[in-house]
């Protein structure tokens, strides 16, 4: 059944439920053909952002099952799945929204809700997918079944001026947080009623760039890129408040040009301790989520971080690098918290994302056209896909985890 299926995946769109079909009506009429179902559960997307198309990949065999085109500009995509793990939403830079079914490898709906979008989040319950906009700044909320419009929330801060909106993520209860970048908020976003959502506002601090909320979803955590430190809400506060964390990490050095915003996005708690890359610095930040989150230390590393994420044991966290450092990986012991490894794997390095249990970790190489799959105990590589400018690699996982 893979050889067949693997055969057919050969064009570039390559419908998987019209097997299905047929075999379910072979089997009413008789046939003993066995249905060519799958799960979903170790599918993704990985995004080619020069061409505003997507792979559909199988991380068990490593190989690309198909390709969806028509996405738009993906040049700052990200994805987030259905509670079920079979339909991809694609936010795109230049305000698509397109929601893909991943077994027929075809776009069910697809809209463009904004002129400048930079990603998206989607509802505890999987009913709701809400997308963060540049332009015009603010949220807007979909129906996730067929992409409907239910609410608009401008982003207008409180110096009365709309906002670039960034960090959005999924929150317990049905919420969503996000900041407001130009004001310096943070917004909890009370969509029980999606129609009527409910914000409280909060002031963050000087120019939230990104955000993550930790596994359990209790605490909120916005990197400031005006200021050293970031904003913290414990969102089991009542009322929740913004306490700011790490202020003044950098007092008394002269910051460094920073080449490319750094993300937080939630990877990166591990053992206990955030791990979270410093601005316009080479080092790794370590704070102790148990004591206030204080810092604990810090880790030199090769050059300006921008993804920091921890595989799903806690024990390693790997490190990309913006420009001229973007030929990097490094490997971060957490518990002698050490580089242990500085890898050279290819140009462009961008992307990172674990298997479900972390036996592997894939990466996208822009600049050679390629995706490297290693392993996380050997650090070596296992396979290697081909891929057109490759940046966003996201595994259908994420569908169970806040903040993804």
């Amino acid at each position: 059944m893979a050889d067949r299926t693997i055969a057919a995946r050969r064009s570039s769109r390559r419908a998987l439920i019209p097997a299905l079909a047929l075999a379910c009506l072979s089997a009413l009429a008789g046939c003993s053909t066995a249905p060519a179902a799958r799960g979903t559960g170790d599918l993704g997307l990985i995004i080619e952002r020069a061409t505003g198309r997507a792979q559909i990949v199988d991380t068990t065999q490593h190989q690309r099952l198909a390709t969806v085109s028509g996405l738009g500009d993906l040049s700052h995509a990200s994805v987030v799945f259905s509670r079920d793990t079979r339909y991809a939403y694609v936010f795109g830079r230049d305000g698509g929204l397109t929601r893909i079914d991943l077994l027929s490898a075809r776009i069910t709906h697809r809209v463009v809700q904004a002129g400048n979008s930079i990603g998206g989040a989607i509802s505890q319950d999987g009913r709701i997918v809400a997308a963060q906009n540049y332009e015009p700044g603010g949220i807007r909320l979909f129906d996730a079944a067929t992409l409907k419009p239910l609410a608009d929330i401008p982003a207008i801060g409180a110096d009365g001026r709309r906002s670039k909106v960034v960090g959005l993520v999924d929150l317990p209860g049905q919420h969503f947080a996000a900041s407001l970048f130009e004001s310096g908020e943070i917004w909890l976003i009370d969509a029980s009623d999606p129609a009527h959502p409910k914000v409280d506002k909060l002031a963050a601090g000087k120019q939230p760039y990104d955000a993550l909320v930790t596994p359990d979803g209790r605490h909120y955590l916005a990197g400031l890129y005006g200021e050293d430190g970031l904003a913290r809400v414990d969102l089991w506060q009542d009322p929740p408040a913004v306490r700011k964390v790490m202020s003044g990490y950098g007092r008394g050095e002269t910051p460094l040009p920073v080449y490319k915003m750094p993300h937080l996005r939630g990877w990166a708690i591990a053992q206990g301790e955030a791990w979270l890359p410093a601005i316009g610095r080479h080092e790794v930040l370590v704070a102790d989520t148990r004591d206030g989150w204080k810092e604990n230390a810090r880790v030199a590393v090769a050059g300006q971080p921008v993804f920091v994420m921890a595989r799903p044991d806690g024990r390693q966290v790997w490190v990309n690098f913006a420009f001229p450092d973007n030929d990097t990986l490094q490997v971060i012991d957490t518990r002698s918290r050490r580089v242990v490894r500085t890898l050279k794997p290819c140009r462009g390095v961008l992307h990172m994302e674990f298997t479900p249990k972390g036996e592997e970790i894939w990466f996208s190489c822009r600049d050679d056209n390629r995706v490297e799959v290693y392993r996380t105990d050997t650090l070596t590589p296992v396979a290697s896909l081909p891929a057109d400018n490759p940046s966003g690699v996201f595994f259908t996982p994420r569908a169970y985890r806040f903040g993804m």
